[in-house]
């Protein structure tokens, strides 16, 4: 029986948010290369040896289901890279929780059989460009045509897909129109994603393109209504009337949606991440290879949690500045 069912003890903060979505990353490495998540080509990957194992990651989830956790997304790094990762999924697959993926959809084919035996109904794939020329820049590797084909073949498996396309001015905001009318003749959920700031990315104000940007570009082409959205939405959701498709917007910068978090992020060398921004980290994986109960460290994790944003910055976008925020890169977060 999972630890702690019979008697669950929910994850809250101080502002009485209830934490029972865990995002799992499975590593820190990756073999893509796009610039805003890994700052350094030749980045120093985490040795084996400080990741979670497969029965470490199984006794940790196994835990944060018994304190309430209902919903569990894998992530990365790019997920699929791992060697184990298909026995990751498939034990992670008979905890009693929503189980879901985030993945660059460079290997998708290879896991297809895997996901479907698993009974995940729903993927999110990364994809920032629907220009092969200008995903090789983005991403410094030559793949657009497998990401988009394997797209294709998760919408074709009947897999809820969600397209993640992080915009940055100059450089792909040209393309939202473009998004939009993918959405007309596929089931496509398409999620533009405003720039955030993390370790060695380069983030700057003039390089956000935020919420109304986007909505107002969206605009000069098609109309739009909102969706109803649901407890916890990290985004705010739109369709075009006639559209198969939806998009939506994640608009972390201007409109963030800390009121309503539920979100906890285990890295992939074992530490608590209670904000995607927070400063500090506990680790989790160190006291389980002790022996120790580590629910007490996730409740004290939790219940540390700042307001906002990791209490390191605010939507005061003039006053950020980048290089004074302390966090991991993104890949080492996990997303």
């Amino acid at each position: 029986m999972t630890e702690g069912r019979k008697n669950k003890s929910m994850v809250k903060d101080s502002f009485n948010r209830v934490h029972d979505y865990l995002r799992i990353s499975l590593t820190d490495n990756c073999n893509m290369r796009c610039f805003y998540c890994m700052p350094d080509e030749e980045y120093l990957f985490t040795p084996t040896e400080r990741l979670m194992n497969l029965s470490e990651i199984e006794q940790l989830a196994d835990i944060f289901v018994g304190l309430g956790v209902k919903k569990i997304r894998l992530t990365g790094g790019e997920p699929l890279i791992r060697k184990d990762a298909a026995k990751i999924i498939l034990a992670l697959s008979r905890l009693p929780v929503e189980l879901t993926l985030t993945t660059n959809g460079s290997r998708l084919h290879e896991f297809i059989d895997v996901l479907l035996r698993a009974h995940l109904q729903s993927v999110n794939i990364s994809l920032d460009t629907l220009e092969p020329e200008k995903f090789l820049l983005m991403t410094r590797r030559d793949n657009f045509h497998r990401v988009k084909e394997n797209i294709d073949l998760a919408l074709g498996s009947q897999f809820r897909v969600k397209v993640n396309v992080v915009l940055i001015k100059g450089l792909n905001d040209q393309e939202i129109r473009d998004f939009i009318a993918w959405t007309a003749f596929s089931p496509v959920h398409v999620r533009f994603i405003e720039y955030m700031p993390f370790s060695g990315n380069g983030w700057s104000r003039d390089k956000l393109c935020s919420l109304q940007e986007i909505l107002e570009e969206v605009a000069k082409d098609y109309s739009f209504i909102p969706l109803a959205g649901k407890a916890n939405d990290t985004s705010k959701n739109f369709m075009v009337p006639g559209h198969q498709g939806t998009f939506a917007v994640i608009s972390t910068m201007t409109m963030p949606f800390c009121s309503s978090c539920n979100r906890m992020r285990l890295t992939a060398d074992g530490k608590l991440k209670n904000c995607l921004f927070s400063r500090d980290e506990t680790d989790l994986l160190t006291p389980l290879r002790m022996g120790q109960d580590v629910k007490a460290l996730i409740h004290q994790s939790i219940g540390s949690k700042a307001e906002e944003l990791g209490g390191q910055f605010s939507v005061d976008l003039k006053n950020i500045e980048a290089r004074t925020i302390r966090n991991r890169s993104m890949i080492t977060i996990g997303g």
